[in-house]
């Protein structure tokens, strides 16, 4: 059973960039169709950092209004076990007391054309857990409404393993997007928590040859775990060049980038074949600068986005459910919700010191 609920709890709250304070506030309580789960872990995205440090995709700029909100409790990589919620909140979700569930980033708002449509991933109030209008889960209880989109995870998983389904299912999303046959040679740029998801995922789909790419030997062994056939360290090797010996000097024909590195962007253009597919699944702390006659006049390539995990969540939750990704190794480091700032710090740390950093609020 369940513990029992208390009237106060522990929670981050943010004040504005660089400004999170662990707070006491009250327990939230579910209101008619709402769940409330008791949080086990939350990961911390590298788009959790960006909004952090200020950047102007979450806080706005000459260009565009703020879309992150002060006043909320941030987080939406997370996993929690419903100890409440009524019979109307339970019978939607189809879940009962005790399930574990994990729930999709992006609370859709069912009423816009993107949501009527089907494509309720690209809302257009675009409303998110952690972000805006609704808390995330850096706290020791958070409520899920009956719009969200939840989950069940087997409680066998460790709950960072469970928390990993996010950035999973973003990846898994990503794949989905570039449409890998069974001949090509894919390159994925980044052994990180979504570098490696797309790894995973791209061998799901069986290209003839999985390349990935890091600037960490160590993260680079850990790709091959996750199913890359061949590596490459670009500080130490022309990767483009590389990649023209394994084609025969056509290029790649996919290129999945993960890194929300500058560089990464120029790089992938250059190393993918003529009508090559390039797919960006990054935030970037800052513009980016390309020649844009390689997309068009050079190659004809096709250059799509990827944003959150639609209709992938099942997949990922079976991915990790079967132990077919080696989430042991991907998961390295967990903070109690005291250490948050710790925990911050460390994604923010570019020396390669962690690859999924998670908190566990009630551990």
């Amino acid at each position: 059973m369940p513990n029992p609920i208390p009237s106060r709890m522990t929670a981050v709250v943010v004040h504005g960039p660089e400004d999170y304070r662990l707070e006491e506030v009250d327990v939230p309580r579910p209101a008619a169709g709402e769940l409330l789960i008791e949080v086990e872990a939350v990961g911390v995205c590298a788009s959790d950092l960006k909004c952090y440090h200020g950047a102007a995709k979450f806080w706005g700029d000459e260009n565009r209004a703020a879309w992150a909100q002060k006043g909320i409790t941030p987080g939406h990589e997370f996993v929690g076990t419903i100890v409440a919620g009524d019979q109307e909140a339970l019978g939607h979700h189809k879940v009962e007391i005790g399930d574990r569930i994990a729930c999709e980033q992006i609370v859709p708002c069912e009423e816009c054309r993107y949501c009527r449509r089907g494509q309720y991933w690209m809302c257009g109030p675009h409303d998110m857990f952690g972000f805006r209008n609704y808390n995330g889960a850096m706290a020791q209880y958070t409520l899920v409404p009956k719009k969200a989109r939840a989950h069940k995870v087997s409680h066998d998983l460790k709950p960072e393993h469970a928390a990993y389904a996010e950035p999973l299912s973003c990846a898994l999303h990503a794949v989905e997007r570039a449409d890998i046959s069974f001949g090509d040679v894919v390159v994925v740029a980044g052994c990180g928590p979504i570098g490696l998801g797309l790894i995973a995922g791209a061998r799901q789909k069986n290209p003839m040859t999985l390349v990935a790419l890091d600037l960490d030997d160590d993260k680079l062994e850990l790709g091959r775990r996750c199913g890359a056939d061949v590596t490459f360290n670009p500080a130490k090797e022309d990767v483009v060049a590389k990649v023209a010996e394994l084609t025969e000097g056509y290029g790649a024909d996919v290129y999945l980038e993960g890194t929300g590195a500058t560089p990464a962007v120029g790089q992938g253009l250059n190393l993918l074949r003529k009508l090559g597919t390039y797919v960006e699944y990054s935030v970037f702390g800052s513009d980016v600068t390309v020649d844009w006659s390689i997309i068009s006049d050079d190659k004809e390539l096709n250059v799509l986005g990827a944003h959150l995990g639609p209709h992938c969540w099942p997949a990922a939750i079976k991915l990790l459910e079967q132990g077919k990704i080696p989430v042991d190794e991907i998961c390295t480091h967990q903070f109690g919700l005291s250490d948050f700032q710790q925990a911050l710090d460390l994604v923010a740390d570019t020396s390669g010191a962690s690859v999924k950093v998670s908190i566990l609020p009630n551990a």
